[in-house]
């Protein structure tokens, strides 16, 4: 399997508080809620901006 199996989330969802963007996995709003439907392809893509933002592909604690 490769890595796109995971999500960015790291447990700490500053979303639900009404940020646009989530302070712990740097993913928008709408990345977050559509996530598991997306494709791998899609996945890649969120993936490639949050790479260059630091974050390393890999398991994470979170869910979505």
């Amino acid at each position: 399997m490769s890595n796109q199996q995971y999500s960015p989330c790291i447990g700490i969802c500053s979303t639900t508080l009404g940020d646009f963007v989530c302070r712990g996995c740097k993913r928008t709003r709408d990345e977050i809620d559509k996530w598991n439907a997306m494709t791998d392809e899609e996945r890649d893509v969120v993936w490639a901006r949050l790479e260059q933002e630091g974050i390393k592909r890999g398991k994470r604690r979170g869910i979505l």
